[in-house]
């Protein structure tokens, strides 16, 4: 089962309120995107972290709904 871009970016956006999102359906089967979030919740924190947060925002659909998430973080 696919995931919308949309509801990627909207539950990112739930767990970091400040973000700025943008998502990208990478090959059009809503299975492959690219992310870029801006947070400042990433400010000093490695990037492993900030990608872990992201994650953690997806609530377990990585692997299932959502197959491949091509993340690039950073702080403002």
């Amino acid at each position: 089962m696919a995931m919308a871009a949309s509801e990627i970016e909207a539950m990112i956006r739930a767990a970091l309120p400040d973000a700025r999102v943008t998502v990208e359906d990478l090959a059009g089967d809503g299975d492959h995107y690219a992310a870029t979030v801006t947070s400042e919740t990433f400010r000093g924190l490695t990037r492993v972290k900030q990608h872990q947060l992201v994650y953690a925002a997806l609530r377990g659909r990585m692997g299932g709904e959502l197959h491949a998430l091509a993340l690039q973080t950073s702080a403002p």
